[in-house]
């Protein structure tokens, strides 16, 4: 499992910086000195998030009149990083990642989610061999005691924070698990971790765990859901408070409109829904986050 991890974060690494230039000089108003840069959480293959992401900074070049690069990244923390520094303009970050960033970075705004994000959910999944079955409410986390468990990426809120957060609810000492808990650094890592008897159960996104069974890439044969989670808000495009100084007036709008106005009935807006997973892009506010921050700070996640 290390080695399959170490060859995506390999691949991502070496991906380069993804440059798309739009019409015009890259100085809208002679103000922008470089690139609008945008980046994502690599929270899965990373060859799909590099097809996205290159149809994504098109479609912002196109939409804003500047040059846009996507910035590819190693794990959730260096998003965080890039974005507080300012290397990162725009980024697509979980709900975790986007409040982490939010706290380093005064006047940031989540702009845009999809609209399956303000009602996400989390899977319990199990390898069969384990003998635990699927349960309809939150005490049956308690039964994983005495089991293996993998988490996603340490600071992923799908994979790792409202997956403990429940665990917490149904009352489950991280303790009582057979060792401590494991961190894949993706959904697709987890998936394969609890398919192949790496560990007996994981934590894992809804989304992708329907998508790889819809590619059928991986045997799911041996691997039953044991619990989906109530809801919570997860992933958004997250914006700098500077974008529109740098590069002209309008800018974080021009954006927002662009994702708010695909539309699945055109052919080139329909892929990139489809490679999002989402039908359309809703309106969001930091205050959407307010139940992912509360339980980062429980959980010791913020500064």
């Amino acid at each position: 499992m290390a080695d399959t991890i170490d060859r995506r974060r390999l691949l991502i690494g070496s991906a380069g910086l993804l440059l798309l230039a739009a019409c015009g000089d890259n100085e809208p108003g002679g103000q922008a000195a470089g690139p609008l840069t945008i980046s994502a959480i690599p929270d899965q293959d990373p060859e799909l998030l590099g097809r996205l992401y290159r149809s994504v900074a098109e479609r912002f070049a196109s939409a804003t009149a500047n040059a846009v690069a996507y910035q590819p990244v190693t794990d959730y923390t260096a998003v965080v990083r890039a974005f507080e520094v300012g290397d990162i303009h725009l980024a697509w970050v979980g709900g975790l990642t986007g409040v982490q960033a939010r706290d380093r970075v005064s006047g940031a705004t989540a702009i845009a989610q999809r609209d399956i994000d303000q009602d996400f959910h989390s899977l319990f999944i199990a390898n069969k061999a384990a003998g635990l079955a699927s349960f309809d409410d939150i005490g049956g986390l308690r039964m994983l005691a005495g089991h293996t468990l993998t988490f996603g990426s340490e600071t992923s809120t799908s994979g790792r924070l409202m997956p403990q957060y429940f665990m917490e609810q149904a009352g489950l000492d991280p303790a009582a698990l057979k060792g401590k808990p494991g961190f894949s650094g993706s959904h697709d890592a987890t998936i394969e971790a609890v398919a192949s008897g790496s560990f007996e159960v994981g934590a894992v996104n809804e989304q992708v765990w329907k998508a790889t069974k819809e590619k059928g890439k991986v045997n799911l044969d041996d691997v039953v859901v044991l619990w989906r989670t109530p809801g919570y808000a997860d992933y958004h495009w997250l914006a700098r408070p500077d974008i529109d100084v740098t590069f002209g007036a309008g800018t974080t709008q021009a954006i927002v409109d662009l994702l708010l106005g695909l539309d699945p009935s055109k052919p080139a807006d329909a892929d990139i829904l489809k490679l999002f997973g989402a039908t359309s892009f809703v309106a969001t506010t930091n205050a959407s986050y307010d139940q992912i921050e509360a339980v980062a700070r429980e959980q010791g996640l913020l500064a």
